[in-house]
């Protein structure tokens, strides 16, 4: 029975599959299964996938996609002690990138340890706010560690019976992983950043996909925190603080140019976050 089970999630990741799963591969600790879920690709994705012989591989249709049924129906599939969520667009920088991730979780004698998630470096090809913005959340954990609440399931781990005792939230299409890290926060527990294990991994996401993911992330902070932040300084503070920060970025890294278009960026990021969580509020308040 191996220690570590891997679970991959892919749709239309061509563009870096076989990398991902080379990588995986290539991994010094071997003892680990490998389980990808399959959501429609059309891309040659599958195809990719299938070569690598999986210990299981599930397809599924892209709109019976539910993050949270996929993530438990995983678990109940691993054999693995604990679990390893590791997206296909996630590649793992080096040949240890495993056993740094897992070796807090696989020694811990308190038990009270609920994840770990490792460091995302934006790919080469990211825009200068991208990397800004993955700079400042992963490095060395300094400023995130500060945060309300900060997890990230697309290259992470968890002990596997955790999972199963508190499975994840399935009622939710974006943000389960940050409703299940708040739920175990609540409960006592603690996730460990290892800034030790790498991945690359990014987005360069066009505006009207900017307004579309963090809207819907908008929605489920509604959901998962309530009242918080749900007032307009949730909003304006936050944002022009932020502003302040990518100006600062930009100008310091050469991409002054960039400024105006960073504006439009972080406005529509902040104000579509604000948003997605008002009309949530609003939404039960007339329940």
């Amino acid at each position: 029975m191996p220690i570590l089970s891997i679970v991959v999630r892919a749709r239309n990741d061509i563009k870096y599959i076989q990398r991902t799963l080379t990588a995986i591969s290539s991994q010094n600790f071997k003892d680990f299964e490998i389980i990808c879920f399959d959501s429609g690709s059309t891309d040659g994705t599958l195809e990719v996938i299938k070569s690598f012989k999986p210990s299981h591989l599930i397809e599924i249709k892209p709109e019976d996609y539910v993050p949270g049924k996929v993530l438990n129906h995983a678990v109940r599939l691993c054999k693995g002690k604990v679990v390893v969520f590791n997206n296909s667009d996630c590649i793992p920088k080096d040949s240890d990138w495993l056993s740094k991730l897992t070796e807090p979780l696989i020694n811990d004698s308190t038990g009270k340890i609920s994840a770990t998630f490792c460091d995302q470096l934006a790919r080469p090809d990211a825009r200068p706010l991208v990397k800004k913005d993955h700079a400042r959340a992963f490095g060395d954990g300094v400023i995130s560690a500060y945060w309300h609440n900060f997890f990230s399931l697309a290259s992470s781990a968890i002990p596997r019976q955790l999972l199963l005792d508190n499975p994840f939230d399935e009622t939710l299409q974006y943000s389960e992983d940050i409703e299940w890290s708040w739920r175990m926060k609540k409960k006592l527990y603690y996730i460990k950043y290892v800034s030790d294990a790498k991945v690359e991994h990014s987005h360069n996401y066009r505006l009207k996909e900017v307004w579309e993911r963090f809207y819907n992330e908008g929605l489920a902070e509604g959901q998962i925190y309530g009242n918080d932040s749900s007032s307009i300084k949730g909003f304006a503070l936050p944002c022009v603080a932020e502003m302040l920060r990518d100006w600062k970025y930009l100008f310091i890294h050469g991409y002054a140019l960039g400024v105006p278009y960073g504006i439009v960026y972080r406005f529509m990021q902040r104000y579509a976050v604000w948003k997605g969580r008002t009309d949530y509020l609003k939404s039960k308040a007339k329940i």
